[in-house]
């Protein structure tokens, strides 16, 4: 485990008196001198800008246009209208509820318009004019250098396509965006419960924590209340609104439940607390609690413990396997963190803040877990690399994710279903997992040797 030392800690204080910079300018300069990193770290903002820009790369709505388009007016009479619009664009607006589509755009293929619908003044398709669930079935199962049967404003599939008809290209795509989805959003939830219990842990130990016996008991009742109501009471509730503009509001619907409930919890600890033997103080053994919890969490296989809760869950939601992943990947920054809070709750500037009367909480989230995530990025690089392994696993046997998701796991799952003919589906999604997984464990490198406090000049 990486760790500082009094020694290592007088290299930094030296190496920064000696050059008069910051101690995140040394380590930026360190990074720099890691071509392998920083050509990694550019690729990964190519990586990320292609899975932010997918809807604009590759769909089969137009980027921008101007039609005329035949509408019906308030007498019931159809007539010709100029309208100058982002399809591309309003379709976020549609996904989340805030307007929706006139009827001849939603009935009409954008690709094949006509007088009796709309016509084209001027239009600009994206380069790959095919979403990722489009079907082409008149080249289905065609390579990328095989003849293909192209209608207008249609293009080529530059990849080919599945047995289905669906692009390649467009699948890699909007794939991106989906593994970045789920290694990014994943390790957030890791890192934030990562940091929670490894600083708790790290900061009070197994003494340093006491409470009154009723909050301890009403603060556990409480939580286990939550997850009770929140996850099997409104469970079928979240599932239903996955992928539509309502997660949101039910994740803040989720969020006043959790308040409500700790709030209650608190002022029934307190009601307790009047009973002399709950009101006692008692030390709780955070760390060994923390401790425990990981040894549990890590003796399980990952994978088999995914599949199990995915087994559990009847919707297939790429929501799921993102928290399931980040709820399963935590461990390693837990332990990260609270071993540099080992360190830190002993320097001189925790015990100044102690002194002025700071409360514990504020000594935590101010002073000591922002002096100790240096360690964390290093995980993180490393843990995103993981989860996007570990989608392209579940994606391939066809677990977690729905069916008409395209992914670059479900691209590997569909070259295995046509054989060694089809190579193209295998060696581009393959050559991307192993690039993108590259890149970040290149990165979490170059976070090591530039965090490394032996810092050379």
């Amino acid at each position: 485990m990486w760790l500082f030392s009094k020694n290592k800690e007088d290299k930094i204080a030296a190496a920064m008196q000696q050059s008069g910079q910051s101690y995140a300018a040394i380590v930026a300069r360190q990074f720099n001198k890691n071509r392998l990193a920083v050509w990694s770290l550019r690729f990964f903002i190519v990586i990320l800008a292609l899975a932010v820009f997918a809807d604009f790369l590759a769909n089969d709505k137009p980027i921008f246009c101007s039609v005329n388009v035949m509408l019906t007016n308030e007498n019931g009479v159809k007539e010709k209208k100029t309208k100058i619009m982002s399809p591309v664009l309003h379709q976020y607006f549609v996904d989340l509820k805030l307007s929706k589509w006139n009827e001849v755009f939603l009935t009409n293929d954008w690709s094949q318009p006509s007088e009796q619908t709309f016509t084209y003044n001027f239009v600009i398709f994206p380069p790959i004019t095919y979403r990722p669930e489009k079907t082409d079935v008149a080249n289905a199962s065609l390579g990328p250098f095989e003849k293909q049967r192209l209608k207008k404003y249609k293009r080529r599939h530059y990849l080919g396509t599945d047995h289905m008809g669906r692009d390649v290209f467009s699948g890699m795509i909007h794939g991106t965006r989906i593994a970045m989805l789920v290694g990014i959003v994943a390790m957030s939830i890791a890192t934030f419960i990562g940091i929670i219990l490894g600083a708790l842990a790290g900061y009070f130990g197994d003494s340093r924590l006491r409470m009154s016996r009723s909050a301890y008991f009403m603060g556990i009742l409480g939580l286990i209340s939550y997850i009770f109501i929140a996850f099997i009471v409104r469970g079928y509730t979240m599932g239903d609104n996955i992928g539509s503009g309502y997660l949101i509001y039910e994740i803040l619907v989720n969020t006043v439940i959790f308040s409500i409930i700790m709030f209650l919890a608190y002022l029934l600890s307190k009601l307790f607390g009047l009973v002399p033997f709950l009101g006692a103080k008692t030390t709780v053994p955070v760390d060994i609690l923390v401790m425990r919890l990981i040894e549990i969490v890590t003796s399980i296989p990952v994978l088999i413990l995914i599949l199990a809760i995915l087994a559990i869950i009847k919707t297939s939601s790429i929501f799921y396997v993102m928290a399931i992943i980040g709820a399963v990947s935590w461990t390693s920054i837990a332990k990260f963190i609270r071993a540099e809070l080992l360190r830190v709750r002993s320097l001189e500037y925790i015990e100044a803040a102690q002194a002025f009367g700071y409360s514990e909480y504020r000594i935590i989230l101010r002073h000591a877990i922002p002096n100790a995530l240096a360690p964390v990025l290093i995980a993180v690089a490393f843990g995103i690399a993981s989860a996007i392994l570990t989608e392209s696993f579940l994606s391939f046997i066809g677990v977690g994710v729905p069916p008409e998701q395209v992914t670059w796991g479900s691209l590997l799952k569909a070259s295995r279903d046509a054989g060694i003919k089809a190579w193209w589906l295998a060696v581009f999604p393959g050559v991307a997992i192993f690039v993108t997984v590259t890149i970040f464990n290149l990165i979490g490198e170059g976070l090591t040797d530039a965090l490394d406090p032996r810092l050379k000049q």
